[in-house]
C-alpha cells in the first residue's frame, strides 16, 4: 500500500457472502502484506465480531446473509456494543447506481468500491481510510465520516467577502 503503515499489523473484517469474492478479498489483502484477516458470509456474525475485536478497517458487501451490509454499517456506527464505531468501512457492491452509493454514504460507509474489484481500486480506498481520514461526524441523524470529500473554502477575514473584492476598483 502506498501509505506509511505497518500492513502486517493491520486488522481487517472482510464480510462478503459469496465465497469466490470473500477469497479474492482476502487473497488482494495478503497479496498486500496484510496478515490478519478475519472472514465471514453473515452481517450478524460480523456484528458479532465487531464487538470482541478492534479491526483497523472493515471491507461491507453490500447484500449479505443475515443482515444487509448498511444495517451492519449502522450498527457499528450507532450501537454502544460496536468496539470501534469510527472503523473505516470500505462498501464493495456490484451495485453501483447512484442511489445505492448515496444509500451507503447516507449509512456511515467511508468509501466505495464497486464489482468487479481490482487490486488498486481496493487498496487505493483502504489507503485513503487510513492513512487520509475524513473527519468523524456524529450527530442525531448522522455517524460516520464526514459526507464533504473537499475542505471548505478558505474565510477572508476584512471587509471582503470575495477573493476579488476590490481588486478592479
Amino acid at each position: 500500500m502506498p501509505g506509511a503503515l505497518s500492513v502486517d499489523k493491520l486488522q481487517i473484517l472482510v464480510v462478503e457472502d459469496n465465497r469466490n469474492m470473500r477469497l479474492i478479498l482476502a487473497t488482494l489483502l495478503n497479496a498486500a502484506g496484510i496478515r490478519h484477516i478475519q472472514a465471514t458470509a453473515d452481517g450478524r456474525v460480523a456484528f458479532d465480531l465487531v464487538q470482541k475485536t478492534h479491526f483497523d478497517a472493515a471491507l461491507i458487501d453490500f447484500q449479505l446473509e443475515g443482515m444487509d451490509g448498511l444495517s451492519l454499517t449502522r450498527r457499528i456506527r450507532q450501537e454502544r456494543a460496536s468496539l470501534n464505531p469510527k472503523t473505516p468501512i470500505i462498501m464493495v457492491s456490484g451495485h453501483t447506481e447512484l442511489s445505492r452509493i448515496l444509500e451507503a454514504r447516507d449509512a456511515g460507509v467511508t468509501e466505495f468500491v464497486t464489482k468487479p474489484v481490482t487490486a488498486h481500486s481496493l487498496l487505493t480506498r483502504l489507503d485513503t481510510a487510513l492513512v487520509q481520514p475524513r473527519a468523524f461526524v456524529s450527530t442525531r441523524n448522522f455517524v460516520g465520516p464526514d459526507r464533504r470529500r473537499k475542505k471548505p473554502p478558505p474565510q477572508y477575514n476584512g471587509p471582503f467577502r470575495r477573493a476579488l473584492d476590490g481588486v478592479f476598483d
